[in-house]
């Protein structure tokens, strides 16, 4: 992650270390330190400091970077509402982790889901080279659309597991994400005096949320355009479209739909449940915000039994994903959806539990499940 973000070419780096994206900026600073990169690097006190000199910096029109986890990026989470509110192009690394108490270092994505209002765009990886690749979107996107995005890795699977991957060099980066030269209307500059984000009265405030809500929702067809862009690049696709990848759907009786590390998990019990008789698909979604809607009901049409795979819950509801794709399905799908939740805290989730969502998504159990 730190090499990526190097050849991405921020001009300011500012974080405060927390378990386990700590390892990313140790890196950064010491690629500083020892002369191999060129931007700010600048310590921070909190996340909420971190969040803030990022949010400064790029209101003066300059690219930026942090990275956090679990409780660091709740204590961002006011600063996260001001980024999108004022449309600065910040771009984040969120190793996701359980959210205290009691306290927990390992994984699950209760962390980021927590976010999902804040009007981020949020882009979740399977793989290390998956987040190596949607770090160089991110940037795209965010700097295109002038709305922050979140790059999602799961904690201590991605983060602190060994692989091979490919890090572009800079040169090539150049030919997808040129340097960032915004607009001089929309930043802040001593030689041009204005304000940003000042008092919205009621007769403004809610077009202006309005006009934040469109945008996001809007985005989803630069995510697909820039997707097929990258693979002219880099040759290689960052998966399906960008928003959402099938993997053996087509002919599946039942699909189940997940993201992040688990859809690895999830796409070697499909294949050992094919070599059963038993056709299973997977809808993996890589775009959490803005949700794709069209996609999935789509993708969902034919199935006859859907398995949502949660790894975060919304406390007196359901799996938070399961709400968004029952509201997606309404009307539109016949199939019924079932809850299931796993991998709360860092719990494995293995083959075994999967197999066993599949023996569970036909029966008549309504309620969320957790499966451990």
């Amino acid at each position: 992650m730190a090499e990526i973000v190097k050849n991405l070419r921020p001009a300011v780096v500012s974080a405060y270390p927390i378990t386990p994206q700590t390892h990313i900026v140790e890196d950064l600073a010491k690629m500083r330190d020892e002369g191999s990169a060129d931007f700010e690097y600048i310590n921070a006190e909190s996340e909420f400091a971190a969040a803030s000199i990022v949010l400064g910096a790029s209101a003066t029109g300059v690219r930026t970077y942090t990275s956090t986890s679990s409780q660091g990026l709740l204590l961002m989470a006011e600063v996260l509402f001001n980024i999108a509110g004022l449309r600065l192009p910040v771009v984040i690394t969120c190793t996701n982790r359980a959210v205290s108490s009691p306290i927990n270092i390992w994984n699950d994505q209760q962390d980021a889901v927590t976010i999902r209002d804040a009007g981020w765009l949020q882009l979740y990886g399977e793989t290390n080279q998956e987040v190596v690749d949607l770090h160089i979107l991110a940037y795209k996107l965010a700097e295109s659309l002038l709305l922050p995005a979140m790059v999602n890795m799961d904690g201590f699977v991605l983060t602190h597991t060994y692989e091979p991957v490919v890090i572009p060099d800079q040169d090539l980066i150049k030919k997808f994400l040129p340097a960032y030269v915004p607009a001089k209307d929309l930043i802040l500059d001593v030689n041009n005096p204005r304000s940003l984000g000042t008092f919205a009265a009621p007769d403004k405030y809610m077009e202006i949320r309005q006009e934040l809500f469109e945008d996001v929702l809007a985005a989803k067809k630069e995510i697909i355009k820039q997707n097929t862009e990258f693979k002219k690049v880099f040759g290689r696709s960052l998966g399906g479209n960008g928003l959402v990848e099938e993997y053996k759907t087509k002919d599946a009786e039942i699909i189940l739909v997940a993201m992040g590390s688990v859809c690895g998990t999830i796409k070697e019990t499909i294949d050992q449940l094919r070599l059963k008789g038993k056709k299973v698909g997977l809808l993996k979604i890589i775009s959490f915000r803005p949700f794709p809607d069209e996609e999935v009901a789509a993708s969902l049409s034919k199935a006859k039994y859907i398995g949502m795979v949660d790894k975060s819950i919304s406390l007196g509801t359901e799996g938070i994903l399961a709400s968004d794709l029952k509201r997606t399905c309404y009307g539109k799908i016949k199939a019924p959806i079932k809850s299931f939740v796993v991998g709360l805290g860092g719990r494995d989730v293995t083959e075994a539990m999967i197999e066993k969502i599949v023996g569970l998504v036909k029966g008549k159990n309504d309620e969320t499940q957790f499966v451990g």
